[in-house]
């Protein structure tokens, strides 16, 4: 698909918001063609952040937004009070044909409802899943839901493993993608109802080609790569990522203050200090960017609360694979068909 790709970025999304949020698009317009960010929000607030800032002429725009929804608001009454929001009027302007998507690092809730209720799911999507790619030894794993529906049913789930296996395969280039089903052994037999439901609706889909499943992965497989596609629901997958990412923290944490505790330590760290940035810059969830709303009839990004430029940079680069790659058209189809 040709042409200027238009992303507009809630600007007042966020624990970092919007600093970290204007210095990522500043990074994502000075590295990347063909695209254009509208950075909604305070327009004095923002345009204080981009003063002194060196990037193409045009490629940055505000449209002015004096509201925010906090990340304490409730999702469904902020989406439908909060009508001059930075979050509203961005998905707005998706919704109207002035940007093709969405970036925000706000409140998870309203994200998901204001994604489905502004811009809309495509036909024939039950729940749309937030879709999260997590490090692991081998690239990363694609998880979802990682939050957007606490409950799901077994149908649902067999929906987002083929969802994600469109979007490995269109956007990673993963030509057949394993998917695994989260569950507490790899056993056939383990797992809750819901897995033990969901089981055989993904099994069908392998015996008709439409995936490649591989059965229950374990979590403590998942930082392995044992599948590049893992399903649950969206607790479950909410609960993976937190601890996923407290562990890692703290193993940093705790591994900066072994290097530095004596002075033999320090030389030590010096002597590893590469190898070691670049072993740990692989589990760096921020390079992966945000979660991507699959299902919705236009891109919807939603990056951690905590997101830093780089994470938001990364989110815009995620925006132009996905248009270019038109997986709301793939989606489409590949229901169409079902």
């Amino acid at each position: 698909m040709a042409g200027t790709i238009r992303i507009a970025a809630d600007a007042m999304g966020g624990d970092n918001a919007p600093e970290e949020i204007v210095k990522g698009v500043i990074a994502a317009v000075n590295s990347l063609k063909n695209i254009s960010v509208i950075l909604v929000g305070r327009q004095k607030e923002i345009e204080s952040c981009l003063s002194g800032q060196s990037y193409p002429e045009g490629t940055i725009s505000i449209v002015n937004a004096d509201d925010v929804i906090s990340m304490n608001d409730h999702p469904v009454e902020a989406i439908r009070r909060k009508k001059e929001s930075s979050m509203v009027k961005a998905l707005q302007m998706v919704k109207n044909g002035e940007a093709d998507a969405f970036i925000s690092a706000g409140n998870s809730g309203a994200v998901v409802v204001g994604g489905q209720g502004i811009i809309g799911r495509i036909r024939g999507i039950q729940r749309p899943p937030f879709a999260a790619a997590i490090p692991t030894k081998s690239g990363c794993t694609l998880l979802l839901d990682s939050g957007a529906n606490i409950d799901a049913r077994p149908e649902h789930l067999a929906q987002w493993a083929k969802l994600g296996t469109i979007y490995l395969q269109s956007v990673m280039g993963i030509k057949d993608p394993k998917v695994g089903i989260v569950n507490i052994g790899a056993e056939r037999e383990k797992g809750n109802s819901l897995v033990q439901e969901t089981f055989p609706l993904l099994e069908d889909l392998h015996d008709k080609g439409e995936i490649h499943f591989t059965g229950s992965c374990e979590v403590r497989d998942i930082p392995y790569g044992v599948c590049d596609v893992a399903v649950c629901d969206g607790f479950t997958g909410n609960v993976v990522i937190k601890m996923y990412e407290g562990t890692g923290s703290l193993l940093l944490s705790e591994m900066k203050n072994a290097f530095y505790a004596t002075f033999l330590s320090k030389i030590g760290a010096l002597l590893v200090k590469k190898p070691l940035k670049e072993a740990l810059g692989k589990f760096d969830a921020a390079q992966y960017g945000g979660a991507p709303v699959l299902g919705l009839k236009s891109l919807v990004v939603k990056m951690h609360g905590s997101a830093k430029a780089q994470e938001v940079t990364r989110a815009v680069e995620q925006c132009v694979q996905f248009y270019q790659e038109d997986i709301a058209a793939k989606i489409t189809e590949y229901l169409e068909k079902s």
